[in-house]
């Protein structure tokens, strides 16, 4: 019987990022895990800001956050 569900193919493991990693410290992982997710919301910001030059801060906030949060009631 066939898989009516999607093939779901990963990226290779990047050994040398996997290796860097490894050797810091849980708190350094954990840093670095945060530096990673807010350079991902400065440039959804950035491209909301581009294509909603007329909103508010908030309101480009809350945009960005309705982009990687589903939020019941709000379409971004």
């Amino acid at each position: 019987m066939k898989s009516t569900h999607p093939q779901i193919a990963f990226d290779p493991v990047d050994w040398q990022q996997l290796k860097l990693l490894a050797n810091l410290s849980p708190a350094q992982r954990t840093l670095t895990m945060i530096q990673a997710s807010e350079f991902v919301r400065a440039g959804l910001r950035g491209t909301m800001r581009r294509r909603f030059p007329m909103l508010s801060d908030a309101e480009i906030n809350m945009k960005v956050l309705a982009h990687l949060t589903p939020l019941r009631g709000y379409s971004p």
